[in-house]
């Protein structure tokens, strides 16, 4: 049965403390497991992912009589990202949902949805990771002892804020000092836009805002709000910059042992649950500028064919379309046209 989640849940859930320990379980319905799955992330208990996971998990329970369990682990309850990326591949866990830009640590090509102003709205998103993109990316991934569900789950697209003035172009981008991920395309990217880039761990963002190391951030906006990053920034872009998202990943051997019946059901149970985590998201984001700006935080839009220009012009777009190949630079380019 389809649930729908209010904003407010949905913030409360993107700001609860993780409890200590505490795992998923779901109730027997006919005696012990004869399967169990095992579920790691890195999101707090309440955040959409893991209540849709959850739903999920209660369906498999139940569409299965209880033969399988599917426990979830969240809040890096099992280690980090890198962490629990080894630990799918060797077996110790049977799923995980890692960014792009982390699976694409081990599959390059994973990386492809985060190349910069790619992607002009959610249409164009969907149309690529549900179509060509996906589908490319999901046979790379395959080759990696792992395998790809069909749906990936929403994370956001990035949006710039800073502590000084505006950013309405990419001429406003010269020699800004702005933290990135740990991510060899997003520093490259805001290098090719004349920025001043440093990549820093998240938990660093606020204390290096504070304190002036670094002068802007780029975040999905309920980081920025969950994150209190507008005590230290004053102005936010609307650049969307960058489209993240969550693979939900299984062991390759794991997932082939499983019985046809049963793969149908977990799969269906996974990809539905991922498509209401989409409209979930996007609920979300519907109200978060709002409350920023009750916060004090100011926005604007961006010119953003500027950003691109300046993109093409100074390489970017050729240099990566030759790292990510002809496949799949072609992939992305024919869901939204030429980009180099």
């Amino acid at each position: 049965m389809k649930t729908t989640l209010s904003r407010r849940t949905l913030l409360k859930g993107l700001t609860a403390a993780p409890a200590a320990g505490a795992v998923f379980s779901i109730p027997r319905l006919a005696g012990a497991a004869e399967i169990q799955l095992r579920y790691g992330n890195n999101l707090p208990l309440s955040h959409p992912l893991n209540i849709r996971a959850k739903e999920a998990a209660d369906r498999i329970a139940k569409e299965t009589d209880g033969k399988v369990e599917m426990l979830i682990f969240p809040a890096n309850q099992l280690g980090g990202d890198t962490d629990m990326l080894s630990q799918v591949r060797g077996g110790a866990l049977t799923f995980f949902t890692p960014s792009s830009l982390v699976i694409a640590t081990l599959v390059p090509t994973a990386a492809l949805n985060a190349v910069g102003f790619a992607f002009k709205d959610y249409a164009q998103v969907w149309k690529a990771m549900d179509g060509p993109v996906g589908k490319l990316v999901r046979s790379k991934i395959e080759g990696s002892r792992l395998y790809a569900l069909e749906t990936m789950w929403d994370n956001g697209f990035r949006q710039t804020t800073t502590s000084g003035n505006a950013i309405t172009n990419a001429d406003g981008m010269q020699g800004l000092k702005i933290r990135v991920p740990v991510s060899p395309l997003s520093v490259d990217m805001f290098s090719a836009l004349g920025a001043s880039p440093t990549s820093l761990q998240f938990s660093e963002v606020y204390s290096a805002l504070q304190t002036k190391v670094v002068d802007a951030q780029e975040n999905p906006l309920p980081i920025i709000q969950v994150a209190k990053l507008y005590e230290v920034q004053q102005n936010c872009a609307l650049s969307n910059h960058i489209w993240d998202g969550y693979w939900f990943i299984a062991n390759g051997r794991q997932w082939s042992d499983l019985k046809d019946d049963v793969k149908t059901i977990v799969a269906r149970a996974i990809n539905e649950a991922g498509l209401q985590q989409r409209q979930d998201i996007a609920t979300l984001n519907a109200g978060v500028q709002a409350d920023l700006e009750k916060a004090g935080m100011k926005f604007n839009k961006v010119e953003t064919e500027t950003f691109r220009a300046k993109l093409k012009t100074g390489g970017f777009y050729s240099k990566w379309s030759k790292e990510f190949g002809d496949e799949a630079w072609g992939a992305l380019e024919s869901v939204v046209g030429s980009l180099a």
